[in-house]
């Protein structure tokens, strides 16, 4: 938004003052309900008005804006540094939102929310994920541009933005962040900056308990570009060599920038500054009125702001107003230029998909055996042809993952010596690092303009669990791709068989786990999931088997979550087989057995419990008459997700304990998974149910 150069620079008393508002702000906040973090809020609040109002392309007025840079404050305690630039700038918080703050139902909650605060473009809280979903912002601007428009000069382009981010200490102890920034590094994402807030203080006290690395040698070698700024003599933050750092930062376009800031924690409190204290405690009145004393504000007064200060500093609606209409000169002109890619662009934003889209998905021939990881594969490639915006890789599994969606293009910074090696390219690769994955995932997909996804093996999402549980939390549009989801990935065995994942995964609200049971379920899933992109944005786990299993054909009620697969002879089932993933075909032949005997069985297919529990009730009743009490679910997994569903009389095929190395046939076997024992237990809840 400025065009100020490190030798212009203007730091006036209006900008003083404006922070040292800021500064009070957060401690009367913190003070008024008791609880919070100020003090890093205080000492990060010049550095957090710098970049609002004298670095960043934003607009207040409207803060989806396309063209705008992205801001991630991963250290998500300290959100009133978040909270008192967005008041000062002009978004939609006022001055009762900071006083109503941590309290129900409130603009301003402990933890910066996505979705719930107008300007904050990521939840956070759980430390280094910030840090991973910044990480997954640059990688989606890389993209978007690349989809977009490709062959502008750098720095011309209306789709070239930065992403800044402040990241703490504890952010960066945190392995995720380590995962990540090494990716950022060999990615060479210029188009981000990290402040660290280097501060010494951690709630144990000085970080010299637990941290004494180089952390701008560690971010040297992983190819980022270093500074480090000194406080001033007094303490505080030397702001003119600060944005001389963050216009050096934003110029330099080969590789990610970090810079170093030493701040002197709640400074400046006169007894609270540089104490573990203030990280977690209000100050208490008579250190704020000390501190009010300091800064020459009215000990006697809280949450003072004057007009003349919030004049000043909402001058920043001015400045977004203008970069605004500067940008909309530039995308009328790329529009004009580039009208295909102009309609692409329209019809990506709003999420929606390109008409007979679904005519590029495989039907797969009905009798074959075909795993279902393979199927995805299959979808994958054959979308990628008419979905542009459809993007992803794996955690460096991709020849087991099938993710490849184009092995000819892969998202690589240009010096890269590989031959597919192309900035804008489709296919990424995560390395090994399910943890970032999954939160730069979340990154990608808060940036919008694109859909992605990411795979590993089921039994490794316990790695990326908690980015999971954030885009769950978020209800970000992404996919995983999890294969290997049963002991039927045979000889590996027990360290990669998962068991209890399945349904640890079920418990988390807002996932939608979908377990196809075959090729076509696989394609009719994938489907689902894209239509449910925009008007219904979750995170949805597709867990597919390694090995192959029988094709069924084409039943398009699979979309909602459960349906009759293979139905009763008596007008009213005796009893009902619910299974999921390999184990459907299972239950088909054990009905077989069943029917031959005279027993009405109806077998049915649920891959998905969110969606089926989406459905109306006298959808699911239709396929689970609550007459009928003989029941049976078969997964091979832990039988929690089932018993909601089987009832007193019901009973469950499962594995409650740990797998083995051997063949997946055998293991199936030795462990009760076989339609002979499918239907015997069938017969024992027929007779607990006639009883």
């Amino acid at each position: 938004m400025s065009t100020q150069t490190p030798e212009s620079f203007e730091w006036t008393d209006l900008d003083r003052r404006a922070v040292d508002t800021a500064r009070l702000l957060a401690a009367d906040a913190v003070q008024k309900v008791g609880n919070g973090h100020p003090g890093t809020a205080m000492s990060l609040a010049p550095a957090a008005y710098t970049i609002f109002q004298k670095v960043m392309k934003h607009d207040p007025a409207d803060p989806e804006w396309t063209g705008r840079d992205r801001f991630v404050l991963s250290p998500g305690h300290t959100s009133l540094t978040l909270y008192t630039q967005l008041f000062l700038a002009g978004y939609e918080l006022e001055l009762d939102d900071l006083k109503a703050f941590r309290t129900q139902g409130s603009k301003t909650p402990g933890h910066p929310e996505y979705g719930h605060t107008a300007g904050v473009e990521t939840t956070t809280g759980p430390l280094g994920q910030g840090a991973a979903n910044a990480v997954g912002m640059a990688m989606a601007a890389r993209y978007e541009r690349g989809l977009f428009d490709p062959e502008a000069p750098e720095g011309t382009s209306p789709f070239d933005h930065t992403i800044w981010a402040i990241v703490s200490d504890g952010d960066l102890e945190e392995g995720v962040s380590a995962e990540a920034s090494s990716l950022a590094g060999h990615q060479k994402l210029g188009n981000l900056v990290f402040l660290y807030d280097d501060n010494h203080i951690s709630i144990e006290g000085d970080t010299e308990t637990a941290f004494s690395e180089d952390v701008l040698g560690r971010y040297e070698a992983y190819g980022w570009h270093t500074q480090r700024i000194e406080p001033t003599a007094e303490g505080d933050v030397d702001v003119p060599a600060l944005y001389a750092a963050l216009t050096a930062a934003k110029a330099e376009t080969g590789r990610p920038s970090i810079i170093a800031m030493r701040t002197i924690i709640a400074w400046p409190a006169p007894t609270a500054q540089n104490t573990e204290a203030s990280h977690g405690s209000a100050l208490g009145a008579e250190e704020i009125a000390a501190t009010k004393r300091v800064l020459g504000f009215d000990p006697e007064q809280s949450f003072e702001v004057s007009d003349e200060v919030l004049r000043h500093a909402r001058r920043a609606l001015d400045r977004g107003a203008e970069a605004h209409a500067a940008w909309d000169k530039k995308i009328a002109e790329w529009r004009t230029a580039q009208p295909a890619r102009a309609e692409l662009f329209d019809r990506v934003s709003k999420g929606e998909l390109p008409e007979g889209w679904q005519d590029a998905l495989p039907v797969f021939e009905e009798g074959t055996s075909v795993a279902t990881r393979a199927a995805s594969g299959k979808v994958l490639q054959s979308l990628g042809a008419v979905l542009p915006e459809l993007w992803g890789g794996s955690a460096d599994l991709a020849g087991s993952n099938n993710t490849t969606i184009d092995k000819t293009s892969s998202f690589l910074p240009k010096g890269n010596p590989l031959p597919e090696a192309n900035p804008y390219g489709r296919t990424v690769h995560f390395g090994i690092r399910e943890f970032s994955m999954g939160a730069e995932m979340n990154g990608i997909a808060l940036h919008g303009n694109t859909r992605v996804y990411g795979g590993t093996f089921l039994v490794f999402s316990d790695y990326m669990r908690n980015a999971v549980r954030m885009a769950a939390l978020m209800q970000l549009p992404v996919t995983y791709v999890w294969t290997h989801d049963s002991i039927g990935l045979g000889e590996d065995g027990p360290t990669h068989q998962p068991v209890e994942h399945l349904a640890s995964l079920r418990a988390i609200p807002g996932l939608n786990v979908v377990r196809p049971a075959d090729a076509n379920e696989t394609a009719i899933a994938w489907a689902e999931i894209l239509k449910r992109h925009a008007s219904d944005p979750a995170p949805h786990g597709l867990a597919l088997t390694r090995q192959g299993v029988p094709t069924y054909a084409p039943n398009e009620d699979a979309a909602k979550g459960g349906y009759v697969l293979a139905d009763s002879s008596t007008e009213v089932p005796e009893v009902i087989i619910i299974a999921t993933g390999s184990e459907v075909h299972l239950a088909v032949a054990a009905r077989e057995s069943l029917e031959a005997e005279g027993i009405g069985t109806r077998v049915v297919s649920m891959p998905s419990v969110e969606w089926f529990e989406q459905q109306d009730r006298a959808y699911r009743e239709s396929v689970l008459p609550p007459a009928v009490k003989a029941r049976v679910a078969v997964e091979a997994g832990i039988g929690l997700t089932w018993y909601r569903y089987v009832g007193d009389a019901g009973r469950i095929v499962s594995l409650e304990h740990f797998g083995a190395s051997a063949d997946a046939k055998t293991l199936f076997t030795e462990y009760g998974f076989t339609p002979e024992n499918v239907a015997a237990v069938a017969r024992e809840s027929l007779a607990a149910a006639r009883a």
